[in-house]
């Protein structure tokens, strides 16, 4: 179980990390809002960078809960379970006013920075994209995606297709890019199925 104090800063800091990015998040800013002295800061994190990526880890841990509960219902179907899972994320996005994806807004301001936050990100994307590969190749064997798909390919294009769409839901403050790219992917590979 985490400590109390580690919890309040990592939850306050990712609602900060979402709205502020890493180079605006200051320290003090933090202490002084979850009310947290300096020192406790630094027994559970040794620096900015380590909060930070624990902050990413955190994130992580929920969207792996949100896969687990989407992909892992069998009262659906496995292209049913995919987009449920997408459309959960855009009913979590809604509580934050569309501030978009933790690992797209960290990735886009870091990764031409950061080596150790360009491949924490990326390793994130793809433990994402495996998961959703996994069952797109159940879709694909029960035939309700062509023979000739590539479930692998098709996991890391939802995926890459979702953050841009993240980028432009957070700029317009509303859900519709989110929809439209998930309307426009799955009518997409019905469309590849053979008559």
């Amino acid at each position: 179980m985490t400590h109390p104090t580690k919890q309040r800063l990592l939850d306050a800091g990712m609602a900060m990390l979402l709205e502020h990015g890493y180079n605006d998040l200051g320290i003090v800013t933090l202490l002084s809002a979850t009310g947290t002295p300096k020192g406790s800061f630094y027994h559970h994190f040794s620096d900015k960078e380590d909060f930070a990526l624990q902050v990413i880890d955190q994130y992580m841990g929920g969207v792996h809960a949100g896969l687990d509960a989407c992909l892992g219902d069998p009262e659906l179907l496995p292209l049913e379970r995919v987009r449920r899972f997408f459309e959960m994320t855009e009913r979590h996005y809604r509580t934050e006013g569309y501030m978009g994806c933790l690992l797209g807004g960290l990735g886009q301001e870091l990764s031409g920075v950061s080596e150790v936050f360009r491949r924490r990100i990326q390793a994130c994307f793809a433990g994402i994209a495996r998961r959703l590969a996994t069952c797109l190749e159940e879709a694909r064997l029960r035939g309700d995606l062509p023979a000739d798909s590539e479930p692998r390919q098709m996991a890391n294009l939802l995926v890459d297709c979702w953050e841009g769409a993240a980028l432009r839901s957070r700029l317009q403050r509303n859900p519709a890019p989110l929809r439209a790219m998930l309307d426009f992917y799955f009518q997409s590979a019905g469309a590849r199925r053979p008559a």
